[in-house]
């Protein structure tokens, strides 16, 4: 018999997920099959207390079902050792918050001593707030306003859901406070959005994927339509 092992099908491609992310994709995935398949007891507890069981992360939320799972890239369970920055830009769904940290030069105020807690808003909740002329200035041209509304999505503390909940109100890095409130299975945000799949452990934080851009900028995306 062969010593060589015929390939399975493969997956389909990830309409998604940039191509060029792909070798990273394979080394997050190779990192993610190391952790899981270990067999002895010691090494299964080993690779629990770095980074928790991957292959059963838990998030929340009716957007989770339409997100990668398993072992695809972008699954939870690849994305426990990945920086939040780089775990952001393997979420399919925050293509345009994963942007805005670049155009910011945040990305390293996301890996904040003390761990961050990220409510990232989904592409569709960008497009639901400014026209697509506003949301460019402020990535090419205003990135001070822009980062001040990202500091509004971001919060003190690795937290989960549920104690985001219990806490009643959390503050964010812009100094305001937010109301938090149960909304099955996770939580609404100062009465205005809502987690749609919470609970992503990266390397250092939480993400929590929300339905609605927070903070006070004026709402722009009727714009579009007035010029059409």
């Amino acid at each position: 018999m062969s010593d060589t092992l015929t390939p399975g099908p493969r997956p389909g491609p990830l309409s998604r997920v940039d191509r060029r992310r792909r070798a990273v994709a394979g080394a997050a995935l190779a990192l993610l099959v190391s952790v899981t398949g270990c067999t002895s007891s010691q090494e299964e507890k080993s690779a629990t207390d770095r980074t928790g069981d991957t292959t059963s992360v838990a998030v929340t939320g009716p957007l989770c079902d339409v997100l990668p799972s398993g072992t695809e890239p972008g699954s939870p369970g690849s994305l426990v050792d990945q920086s939040p920055d780089r775990a952001l830009a393997w979420i399919p769904v925050l293509t345009t918050f994963e942007a805005a940290i670049r155009a910011t030069g945040m990305a390293e105020e996301l890996s904040a001593a003390g761990g961050l807690t990220i409510l990232a808003p989904t592409d569709d909740a960008f497009r639901a707030k400014f026209s697509t002329a506003n949301l460019d200035h402020l990535l090419l041209k205003d990135t001070d306003t822009l980062r001040g509304l990202l500091r509004e999505h971001l919060v003190g503390g690795a937290r989960p859901v549920a104690e985001l909940v219990s806490a009643g109100s959390v503050t964010t890095l812009a100094g305001t406070t937010l109301a938090v409130t149960a909304a099955e299975p996770g939580a609404r945000l100062a009465d205005r959005a809502e987690t749609v799949c919470a609970d992503y452990r990266v390397t250092g934080a939480r993400i929590h994927v929300i339905n609605k851009v927070l903070g006070n900028l004026p709402d722009t995306a009727h714009e579009e339509d007035d010029h059409h």
